[in-house]
């Protein structure tokens, strides 16, 4: 399996985390890993719910030491 994209949108506020998200999603292949570093409270809760809305799995939510948020998206069929 390949590394991760990564996606760094600490300091981004929403919706544009989120937007930033689905356009980088848009240009992946199906199965392709996304892993996004996001700032914790309604950052962190938003692009969860929306990749998941959109139809992706969120593989996994971790807090990083530095007290951000590292998601790890993987892009399903769309």
């Amino acid at each position: 399996m390949s590394e991760p994209h990564l996606l760094d949108l600490r300091g981004v506020a929403c919706p544009m985390n989120f937007v930033k998200t689905k356009l980088l999603l848009d240009k992946l292949e199906p199965d392709d890993l996304l892993s996004v570093l996001l700032d914790d409270g309604e950052p962190r809760e938003s692009v969860s719910q929306s990749v998941v809305a959109e139809g992706h799995d969120l593989v996994e939510s971790v807090r990083q030491d530095d007290g951000h948020y590292r998601l790890l998206i993987r892009k399903n069929l769309s």
